[in-house]
């Protein structure tokens, strides 16, 4: 395993090669994500557990929608036997992803809990759905703090956890290795990460305005509000498919092509 060093435009190439491998199976894509959301939704009914089940599932949901775009970009079909990719490769490395994902749980709950020293708790209760948000609750300026307190926590967060899933993997990083060689990386290769991050933000932007304009047009031709969710669920889905389906190239340009999975 060696790390390269990618120049700042390849941020943008990412973004690109993202949305090209989604387009190419955007059904199959977009069907891996939703059953990987709906695992973590039915997790997080489970009493006690359920919502640190349901964080400490994210790394895995991240490995999993990289190996779908893995396999979509080399032709194939991602199938939704790829959810079960953490489970094939032996038990140390299943045992890894099971600590990995525990280690993001926690480190999750720690930022929520740190905003809680702002506002009292309202906004971490607000975000982990146990009370609902208030016009005056989100426009006080604790709210206003502990929102931008966790914001700025969970940027190092991300980059903490953003190659770990891969590294853990496909590579055989224990999983406090896998974190900090993820974060290296990530420094290294900041200007690409930063283009990386503006250009979905415009994608993410250009694609609200598009459906802003569909929404528009379908109010106009008396359709209705069931139309107008049903469109903005199912954008919702495809571009966090499509911004998922991303991620494994920027592990593929900063540690080299993953291998290919086990058939089902």
């Amino acid at each position: 395993m060696k790390l390269n060093i990618v120049p700042p435009r390849t941020g943008f190439l990412w973004v690109r090669l993202g949305v090209r491998v989604f387009l190419r199976q955007p059904l199959a894509l977009s069907v891996l994500f939703f059953l990987c959301m709906a695992c973590m939704t039915l997790a997080t009914l489970i009493p006690l557990i359920g919502t640190v089940l349901a964080l400490a599932m994210l790394p895995t949901v991240t490995l999993v929608m990289m190996a779908g775009a893995a396999q979509a970009h080399l032709g194939e079909r991602p199938l939704p036997a790829l959810l079960l990719t953490a489970f094939r490769t032996g038990r140390e490395r299943m045992r890894a992803m099971v600590v990995l994902g525990l280690l993001y749980a926690a480190a999750f709950l720690l930022v929520i809990a740190l905003s809680a020293l702002v506002d009292g708790g309202e906004f971490a209760s607000v975000y982990l759905g146990t009370k609902a948000p208030t016009q005056e609750m989100v426009e006080s300026a604790s709210f206003q703090g502990a929102m931008w307190l966790s914001i700025v926590l969970y940027m190092p967060l991300s980059l903490l956890f953003w190659h770990a899933p891969g590294l853990v993997h496909w590579h055989a990083v224990p999983p406090v290795k896998a974190l900090f060689f993820s974060i290296v990386a990530c420094w290294r290769n900041l200007g690409a990460f930063m283009l990386y991050e503006i250009g979905w933000l415009g994608v993410f932007m250009a694609l609200g305005i598009v459906v802003s304009l569909v929404i528009t047009m379908l109010s106009i031709a008396g359709l209705g509000l069931a139309a107008a969710t049903s469109l903005m669920l199912v954008a919702a889905i495809a571009l966090a498919a499509m911004f998922f389906s991303s991620v494994v190239f920027t592990f593929r340009d900063c540690f080299g092509a993953p291998a290919a999975e086990p058939a089902a």
